[in-house]
């Protein structure tokens, strides 16, 4: 968590990495101006820019071509596996919730889990070896084009010049790979996609964030972070996107580290607790 923070997360990280989200976006306006009045898979366009996006950030190099198809086998295999990864995780496994069934695993959903597992383990450990044969063909002076050159010199030296205890072992670093592709990319273009549907659902709103847009930014540039502290009522779509369509409905898992009580309910220790954030935020 905490080197993410620093090499992902914080400011400096942010600053530097935002040629990437700038160049991404823009590259989705065209791919959409092009289209002209033709119709879009939006969602395919919205998850290519989020993949590419964290993909340069994390890889040092996308993941899809332009245009949105497979850029080579490997891109292929990769959007595969996320998407059964989504599907598994969010399928009703029996034995989660009746552990003498767990054994057997009546629905299959283990054996997939496990199967899909290697794969991934594959994936990532072919990306890793190049990687490593990359950064040996660089001076060992030269900056961290990537987070994974990041992470591989945090293994290799054990600690960075920002103090982090601890050596990285390349299971770790798959893992986190592994976390993060699969937590930002469908996740960010979902909620993209159905911000765009509430707008075309709700006209008077999009034609009062373009007037916004109009007089703040104009229509000779793209918009720009930087515009983005003057842009209050794009910020209010956005938010009330995240209100209304979370990512995660119910959150994600907990298991209750000790028993306790919470309103007069009693929550034993290792029960699986799941938040409706969906309902608390629709709740007035």
């Amino acid at each position: 968590r905490k080197i993410s923070s620093v090499h992902l997360f914080s400011a400096k990280a942010l600053d530097d990495f935002s040629h990437v989200r700038q160049e991404e976006v823009a590259t989705l306006t065209r791919s959409l101006a092009s289209a002209g009045k033709t119709p879009v898979k939006l969602g395919q366009l919205l998850n290519v820019c989020t993949t590419n996006a964290l993909a340069r950030v994390m890889l040092g190099r996308k993941v899809f071509n332009d245009g949105g198809s497979k850029s080579d086998p490997k891109a292929e295999e990769f959007k595969s596996m996320v998407e059964e990864m989504m599907v598994l995780a969010g399928s009703f496994n029996l034995g989660d919730f009746i552990p003498i069934l767990g054994w057997f695993d009546l629905q299959g959903i283990v054996g997939k889990m496990k199967k899909l597992h290697a794969r991934f383990d594959a994936f990532l450990n072919a990306i890793l070896e190049e990687h490593k044969f990359v950064n040996n063909q660089r001076t060992t002076l030269s900056k961290d084009v990537d987070f994974l050159s990041t992470l591989l010199r945090l293994k290799d030296n054990g600690a960075d010049t920002d103090g982090e205890e601890g050596k990285l072992t390349d299971t770790e670093i798959k893992a986190l790979l592994l976390n993060l592709f699969t937590a930002g990319t469908d996740t960010s273009s979902s909620t993209v996609e159905w911000a765009f549907a509430e707008l075309l659902r709700n006209p008077k709103i999009l034609s009062q964030a373009q007037q916004e847009l109009d007089l703040v930014v104009g229509t000779n540039r793209l918009v720009t972070e930087s515009d983005l502290t003057q842009l209050p009522f794009l910020q209010a779509i956005v938010k009330e996107t995240f209100r209304l369509h979370p990512s995660t409905p119910l959150s994600l898992p907990r298991i209750g580290a000790e028993s306790c009580k919470i309103n007069g309910y009693f929550i034993p220790k290792g029960a699986t607790l799941l938040v409706n954030v969906w309902a608390i935020a629709r709740d007035p």
